[in-house]
């Protein structure tokens, strides 16, 4: 991919394709048109075919064509930079040595040369096939019609995409993890045979080693040499919490269990007859939250944490003097509309990817512009040319963050600890840059703002293809690419692209699943790296490490296999000191997640999450050989032994081992490649190379413009996209149902949580918006209950998800329906308080034990979790005040919504959490903003306070002997009153000098008081004895 190709805009439907030169101020650009030999500086010069002369397949050292003649004929036959000896190459005449090779090149001699074979033949059947009406084969001449007026729109001929020498670094990314040394001969005949069975044994080993990145060992040059031991080390290791921790908590809440049912059997046999409706009530209530508490707890029976071993990662993959064996990914970034997503919030995210600690030609990013604005692609364009100098900077000093504006922000002293001069002067020199930049993008936003009403104009007079944002072609631009990716320093970049997929009126768009899932397409055809990244536009990268912390998992040869994603817990800045509305969640986070990694695995969050592609393409996992079965003997039928393993059995067991290579053949012969990934030939190839790189076949001008027609809104249609592949529809919360559908085809995940938070984003402070939030996820999870794939009915036939995994799903799907119950038990306490019934009747010193055993064993169970988790009791006090918040607002708004959409079939709109920041710091706290959620928190606070007033009043009326039942009903009016603090707080704003608190128990003991002082009337003297008036004695 150039970077200097344009934006290329176009419709696949309607057979239009433009390339748009001079939106953007021309850039000094390294230029690598061609390549001279490092051994004699002369051209390296093209081959046979008119391709560029390639001499090693391994490290791609140039070297022109005489020099490697010369080195085969004369010299050691061994490439100058790797040490690998060179393969003959066509047209190259045979040397000593090449008699073994069979006239074949190094590229077909890896070890899964039967998939290379099969890959080939799927290209030739899918060009075979695949015809759909487009005519004859492209080929680099091609030309498209301009459909943009304009002095520099000119057709597009393929120039955007990757020269000829990429191609080729790109087609062999499989090459790099498979590598073939050339055997070594001995000088002594008769030792061939017997040194040649060592060097396989010991090759043999190291594959069973590597697993899936399998390489050879490299022990030709030096037979004597050991491997690594780091190396060979598991790159990561469940870390079990202690015994002395998780044991007590098990037992707990195994004595919880039982309590419950003793005291749900006491409620049940024993009614209060004078108040039948309200006790009813209670006992529905009361089961529900058993039940919710079941489905909750249970998951949470094997909690586990990890650790992850860098250093191992860079032995194994990272070996010095040769090629780097990470995998490539590619990273994600969505966002839609620049007034509510702020582009330099993007642009902060953006430059924290381009920073990152990962080789830089593993990496392409990718932003989707669901809102096809221009001031984003500016932005974006700005980005760019900042990262040019930004990013060197941040790899010199190895500075954390790696986003400008949270590391600018931090209030460090950089001269008290006697840092080196010269980076505090660039430092300045760098923080003076990012002003300047941020003035750009905030005038950016200040001009977009305004708006335009003829629609927004680019530099050359080319009017924005996005002008209309809900009918526009599909675009693509390559700010940062192979050919114009360097910065200050002439080191290479990043891929950067932008991608704004095709909208038209008349077409489904899926929101932001449907994004994701273009981004899928496109990084298919333009990179297919095996790895993928997504991310929120306000969610930057924190731990520049922190992609390689998820490769411990993705990478390691033992168990990396079968894990489809590896979630990274959420992190956020800008949160008030006491966390009023629980935005970090860290309950969540730090509880939950953890007890589901050690079941199959914690489900998928909707962002800081690295997939293996092949699991978002609907593959299943690769299978293991399966044991042998146990068969009983004569002599005792109690025990068994294991069956014999045949040779029939060895080789079936070698067979299912294949796994993506099974599917893939079973793809081959039996599947619709139109019904599962669309008409593109070049994507669907780019499905079944499970290595990642570029189809070997394609052209440029056959990449450029499959880009374009992969993220046209026809594309899906008749496909699997949405219901089996990619991003699942159905539901706003795309993510909860994405995870479970892998769940259920076998695959695992991984909670990965390192010591420095991976990533940090923005949440919203304020309680309005806060709510807004929390009813849009409550409102996806009523969604995916309705819908075909609810973990309630879903998934039992494979059955290769656990009954503790399908509790949690099903935990995240009726959690809503809590509400309801929640609110009746919510306004139970006022209405005792105001009838003067109870929902208990009296109890004796039996049933008060059952009491005492029930809230002692609630007490025990949290503050066992809190100990073997770490989460502070002050964050779990917030989780659960506000847990009664959103449970009477938000989710009880989502279920009525969720009920009129499956019933009525009334859609609701999908609302963008804002990721504005206030100028002053937690200033939006504090900012009241009206919605109707705040109608039935304020109703149950308001009935619950004047229900205590009156139960107050009235026990004094009545005497002391009322006093008793009081405390019951005061109890649990008291309970709800606390929970709603916080709301309470968010209703009064900001208050500057009296607390909150003694605002709220001013108002409820002036009330008291108030009463009281009528009751007692202590200006009128009352006497004792009997009335005169009606005695008629004169005292």
């Amino acid at each position: 991919m150039e970077a200097s190709a344009g934006l290329v805009a176009g419709s696949h439907n309607r057979n239009e394709l433009v390339v748009i030169h001079g939106h953007e101020e021309p850039k000094q650009i390294k230029n690598l048109s061609g390549q001279v030999c490092d051994i004699c500086g002369d051209a390296v010069g093209l081959t046979v075919d008119g391709e560029l002369f390639v001499a090693c397949n391994e490290c791609g050292f140039p070297v022109c064509r005489p020099c490697y003649e010369y080195e085969r004929r004369e010299g050691s036959q061994l490439c100058p930079q790797c040490k690998t000896r060179y393969k003959r190459l066509k047209g190259s005449p045979r040397v000593e040595g090449d008699d073994d090779e069979e006239d074949i090149d190094d590229i077909e001699h890896e070890f899964n040369i039967e998939d290379r074979k099969r890959n080939t033949a799927i290209v030739d059947m899918l060009h075979g096939k695949m015809s759909y009406g487009r005519g004859p084969e492209e080929d680099d001449n091609v030309q498209y019609p301009s459909v943009i007026a304009g002095g520099r729109s000119v057709p597009v001929s393929g120039e955007i995409t990757m020269s000829n020498n990429v191609y080729r670094e790109q087609v062999t990314v499989s090459t790099l993890h498979k590598r073939i040394h050339p055997h070594s001969f001995s000088d002594e005949p008769g030792d061939t045979s017997a040194r040649w069975g060592d060097k396989k044994d010991r090759m043999d080993d190291g594959k069973m080693q590597d697993g899936h990145f399998r390489r050879e060992i490299d022990d030709y040059d030096d037979p004597d040499a050991t491997i690594n031991d780091e190396s060979r080390q598991p790159l990561s290791r469940k870390v079990p919490i202690a015994s002395s921790k998780v044991n007590p908590y098990r037992m707990v809440i195994a004595a919880r269990l039982l309590v419950l049912a003793v005291f749900l059997r006491y409620r049940i046999l024993n009614p209060v007859h004078d108040a039948i409706g309200l006790w009813l009530t209670s006992i529905i209530c009361e089961i529900w939250f058993a039940f919710s508490w079941i489905l909750d707890q249970f998951p949470k029976w094997f909690p586990i944490d990890r650790e992850t071993y860098l250093d191992r990662l860079s032995h194994r993959y990272e070996k010095e003097g040769e090629p780097n064996m990470l995998s490539p990914v590619d990273i994600f970034v969505s966002t839609v509309d620049p007034l509510k997503e702020p582009p330099l919030v993007t642009a902060n995210t953006v430059l924290s990817i381009l920073a990152m600690d990962y080789p830089v030609d593993k990496i392409s990013c990718y932003v989707s512009d669901d809102g096809a604005s221009m001031c984003t692609f500016e932005a974006l364009s700005e980005t760019a040319e900042f990262a040019r100098k930004w990013v060197p900077f941040c790899k010199k000093f190895l500075i954390e963050p790696r986003a400008p504006e949270m590391y600018f922000a931090e209030k460090v002293d950089y001269l008290k600890d006697k840092v080196q001069p010269t980076f505090v002067k660039e430092r300045r020199a760098m923080k003076r840059e990012y002003e300047e930049f941020k003035v750009r993008i905030n005038a950016m936003v200040a001009k977009a703002t305004k708006g335009s009403p003829g629609g927004w104009i680019m530099q050359d007079g080319t009017p924005w293809p996005g002008n209309n944002t809900k009918d526009h072609p599909g675009m693509i631009q390559v700010f940062l690419g192979q050919n114009g990716g360097f910065d200050g320093e002439g080191h290479e970049l990043p891929r950067l692209v932008y991608v704004s997929r095709e909208k038209r009126p008349a077409f489904q768009h899926h929101k932001k699943a449907g994004a994701m899932n273009a981004l899928i397409r496109v990084s298919g055809v333009l990179t297919n790296a095996p790895f993928m990244l997504n991310l929120d536009c306000d969610h930057y990268i924190n731990n520049s490490k922190a992609v390689r912390e998820a490769m411990c998992f993705l990478m390691d040869p033992q168990a990396g296999k079968k894990v489809c994603y590896v979630q990274f817990p959420q992190r956020f800045d800008g949160i008030d000191r006491n966390d009023r509305y629980a935005n970090r969640n860290t309950v969540f986070f730090d509880i939950n997640m953890k007890g589901l990694d050690g079941i199959q695995g914690p489900v998928y969050v909707g962002t800081g999450c690295i997939f293996r592609r092949q699991a978002l393409y609907g593959y299943e996992p690769p299978k293991g050989p399966k044991r042998p079965k146990m068969v009983s003997c004569d002599c005792c039928p109690c025990f068994g032994r294991r069956k014999k393993l045949t040779l029939h059995d060895a080789f079936a067991g070698q067979a299912e081992t294949q796994g993506f290579d099974d599917d893939k053949e079973l793809l081959k012969s039996h599947m619709n490649f139109e019904g599962k990934f669309g008409q593109s030939p070049v994507f669907v190839t780019s499905t079944l190379m499970v290595d990642g790189g570029v189809p070997p076949s394609s052209s440029p001008a056959t990449l450029l413009k499959e880009a374009i027609h992969v993220i046209s809104c026809g594309y899906e249609d008749k496909t699997e996209w949405g219901t089996e592949l990619g991003w699942i529809y159905g539901s706003i919360t795309e993510d909860i149902l994405t995870g479970f559908k892998m769940h259920c085809r076998g695959w695992r995940s991984i909670y990965c949580n390192p010591k420095r938070a991976a990533f940090k984003g923005s949440a919203p402070i304020n309680l309005s918006d806060r709510l807004n939030q929390v009813l849009r996820w409550a409102l996806g999870s009523v969604e995916i209950f309705f819908s075909r794939h609810s973990p309630v009915i879903y998934g039992y036939k494979e059955g290769k998800l656990r009954w503790l995994e399908r509790f949690a799903y099903v935990n995240t799907t009726v959690y809503p329906f809590t509400s309801i119950p929640l609110l009746a038990y919510c306004t139970l306490p006022a209405i005792c308080l105001l009838t003067g019934k109870f929902i208990m009747p009296e109890i004796s010193t039996l049933a008060s034990l059952v009491f005492i055993a029930l809230f002692l064993s609630i007490f025990a169970t949290g503050i066992l979790e809190l100990r073997w988790s770490g989460v502070s009791i002050e964050e779990w006090w917030r989780n659960e005040q506000f847990w009664v918040i959103g449970g009477i607002s938000a989710h009880l708004f989502a279920v009525v919504q969720g009920l009129l959409k499956i019933l009525a079939g009334i859609d609701t709109n999908f609302t963008v959490t804002s990721k504005a920041t206030d100028d002053e710091e937690f200033g939006e706290l504090y900012t009241f903003k009206w919605t109707t959620l705040l109608i039935p928190p304020t109703t149950i606070l308001i009935i619950n306070m004047v229900g205590v007033v009156a139960g107050i009043s009235d026990a004094i009326n009545n005497g002391y002997q009322t006093w008793g039942p009081l405390f019951g009903k005061l109890f649990f009016a008291f309970w709800v009153i606390v929970h709603l603090y916080p709301f309470l707080k968010g209703l009064m704003g900001r208050q500057n000098r009296t607390p909150t608190i003694v605002v709220i128990w001013s108002i409820l003991l002036a009330s008291i008081f108030s009463l009281l002082w009528v009751r007692i009337d202590p200006f009128i003297l009352k006497t004792k004895g009997p009335d005169t008036k009606q005695c008629g004695i004169n005292c």
